[in-house]
């Protein structure tokens, strides 16, 4: 079941209940789905986990840019779900 984070060019940005088991991430599609584009929060940025083509790539930048500014309450709002936070290095 996905929580939706917020929306952002029309993408929902979301993590999926039992994301915990995994280090941080989210998932962004237009739609809260399975097989969405996952995105890696790590120690010092976002990247791209895997890219199921969920975002269109003329969009992909805008998308990465605003998960970087946004890294640090996507970190928080993991911890508030989830308890706490492994990030990828």
């Amino acid at each position: 079941m996905p929580e939706a984070l917020e929306s952002y060019l029309g993408y929902y940005i979301y993590f999926w209940i039992g994301d915990n088991l995994e280090p941080v991430h989210v998932h962004v599609a237009k739609t809260q789905q399975p097989g969405a584009t996952k995105f890696w929060v790590t120690t010092e940025s976002v990247e791209i986990a895997k890219d199921t083509g969920s975002v269109d790539s003329r969009d992909m930048k805008k998308i990465l840019r605003y998960l970087r500014r946004n890294r640090e309450q996507i970190i928080t709002r993991w911890l508030s779900r989830f308890g706490s936070a492994d990030l990828k290095r």
